[in-house]
């Protein structure tokens, strides 16, 4: 059995096929971000996911792209963690951007990849490797324009009350903002980013709103500047995303790629189908 994974930060896509690339299970589990969690944390959410527990013992290869998976020593700790859940596997832990790779460029052409989800990342794809000038420090700091920069925003302009008073109404309604839950959340309970990032399905639900599309707007535009435009073939190639928040506010996107002269290519939600032909045909020229 072979699994295919696409390791986001809030969720991860688990696929399993067999040695003839057809599919045997589907299923979804909590997002394993070790930037965020911890060994036991990532084993509990492995153990319950019950189509993963119930066939690690069947799994003879795992390709897992995942978020934070940026650093050779993430990434051994995390393969580690997963030969030990699915003893008898090859495991192979890649950054989830060559998951977005996979899902949306064909071999050769150049591109920029990005991911615009729970957390943000940007490469360029010369047609044979990706290229990388940032080094990414975490949701903390950085992951601009992504779901936990967003919810970040929100928050922070909600308790700094510059949140106009009929969106902090429906602010106040839609979510338990009391400083309690939100520190529990944030500096005791595991995923924070996570959780940064659920605030921003209210930014997309009222996102005709003048206060947040001009959130969404300032946040993309700072994707663009910090992380696309660092490439000199910026404005040359078409620019590809992956992600919920790519996804949900593709509208926005457009528009701000527009305004800056960039070509905006596939957009898709979760890279995980894209994935799962990548390696059907590495499969199928194996037999």
């Amino acid at each position: 059995m072979i699994l295919i994974v696409d390791g986001g930060a809030t969720k991860s896509d688990w696929i399993a096929l067999n040695d003839k690339g057809e599919q045997i299970f589907f299923t979804h589990a909590l997002g394993l971000s070790p930037e965020v969690l911890t060994r036991k944390q990532i084993e509990e959410r492995l153990t319950h996911t019950p189509e993963l527990f119930n066939n690690k013992d069947r799994v003879t290869e795992l390709y897992f792209y995942g978020a934070g998976c940026d650093t050779e020593e993430v990434r051994e700790a995390l393969t580690e963690i997963l030969e030990a859940f699915f003893p008898n596997a090859n495991v192979k832990v890649e950054e989830d951007i060559y998951a977005a790779l996979y899902a949306t460029t064909k071999p050769g052409q150049q591109s920029i990849v990005c991911i615009l989800g729970t957390g943000a990342n940007c490469r360029y794809y010369d047609g044979q490797q990706l290229h990388q000038k940032l080094v990414s420090l975490g949701y903390v700091i950085m992951d601009d324009g992504s779901g936990n920069f967003l919810g970040k925003k929100m928050l922070r302009d909600y308790y700094l009350h510059k949140m106009p008073e009929d969106l902090a109404l429906k602010f106040t309604r839609a979510h338990d903002l009391s400083a309690h839950t939100i520190k529990e959340n944030l500096y005791k309970n595991p995923s924070p980013n996570t959780y940064l990032a659920s605030f921003a399905r209210f930014l997309i639900k009222h996102r005709t709103h003048p206060y947040c599309n001009g959130i969404i707007e300032k946040g993309l535009q700072q994707f663009v500047n910090n992380y696309i435009m660092q490439f000199e073939v910026a404005t040359k190639v078409p620019i590809h995303f992956v992600g919920s928040i790519a996804y949900f506010l593709s509208e926005e996107l457009a528009t701000v790629l527009e305004r800056n002269d960039l070509i905006l290519g596939v957009i898709q939600r979760r890279p995980i189908e894209g994935l799962v032909a990548f390696h059907r045909e590495k499969i199928q020229s194996k037999v």
